[in-house]
């Protein structure tokens, strides 16, 4: 079935694109959601028309996701965590604790795009990257030490 979004969806397509997906996914989960509309002949001329606005609010979501990057971009943040004798932590350190370390800072983002290539579960520094954007993304150094009793 052939849908015009109406959303960006990282593993779909960006807004105003006419994508093809199977019709259970677009009648059960993009179109309640009002991710999508259905490529209708009257839904193409629509598209045509909001056009510039799909193309606006894109570039005013790269515009916002920059100023972002540039608060994160090569800064490092700490956080202090419970761990044990040889370093081992107790439980891990998510994205969700990232996010709220980052929105402490005053940095507003969502955990679902805060890319950890492996959960963290020792003390050390890492690399975390952030996809702020389809094409943003910031990167900024964490440190994970051991919380003091």
């Amino acid at each position: 079935m052939k849908v015009i979004l109406f959303e960006n969806i990282d593993s779909l397509g960006t807004a105003g694109e006419i994508i093809n997906v199977k019709s259970g996914y677009a009648r059960n989960y993009l179109i309640p959601k009002k991710l999508a509309v259905p490529a209708t002949p009257s839904n193409m001329r629509v598209l045509h028309s909001r056009k510039s606005i799909f193309e606006k609010k894109a570039k005013e979501k790269e515009i916002g996701a920059l100023g972002i990057k540039e608060k994160i971009d090569g800064r490092s943040f700490k956080i202090s965590v419970k761990a044990g004798d040889a370093d081992k932590l107790f439980g891990s350190v998510t994205s969700q604790d990232i996010e709220e370390i980052l929105r402490k800072e005053g940095i507003d983002i969502s955990h679902r795009n805060v890319k950890l290539e492996e959960p963290i579960k020792e003390l050390g520094v890492y690399n975390i990257g952030i996809k702020l954007h389809p094409d943003v993304e910031a990167n900024f150094k964490l440190w994970v030490v051991k919380e003091e009793e």
